[in-house]
């Protein structure tokens, strides 16, 4: 069950930095209310994981899934540039993730 809170919150904290983006600085309330109603749901869920998760495996996934995630919706929907840079640091992301999760017990 910490798995599956931990990845929810993870999601949510790709629609916040996504709507964080979207909020223009807070300039505009709809994205406004949704980053920050996502930002208090992500951290309510990951401290739930963290009952059960070590710190560091939680967070280290967490943080991940927000950073691959919010690089994914950047080029995806906000046209953002893509490189084989910036994909390489996304692989090694997702392969730092997938260790600390075979190195969890």
């Amino acid at each position: 069950m910490a798995w599956i809170l931990l990845l929810v919150a993870g999601c949510l904290e790709i629609v916040w930095a996504s709507a964080m983006k979207l909020s223009n600085g807070f300039t505009r309330p709809a994205a406004s209310i949704v980053t920050i109603v996502a930002m208090i749901g992500s951290f309510a869920l990951l401290a739930a994981a963290m009952r059960q998760l070590p710190l560091g495996t939680a967070y280290m996934i967490w943080t991940g899934i927000g950073a691959v995630g919010a690089f994914i919706v950047g080029v995806v929907m906000l046209g953002e540039s893509i490189s084989a840079a910036r994909l390489l640091a996304a692989a090694l992301i997702v392969a730092g993730m997938a260790l600390m999760k075979l190195s969890s017990s």
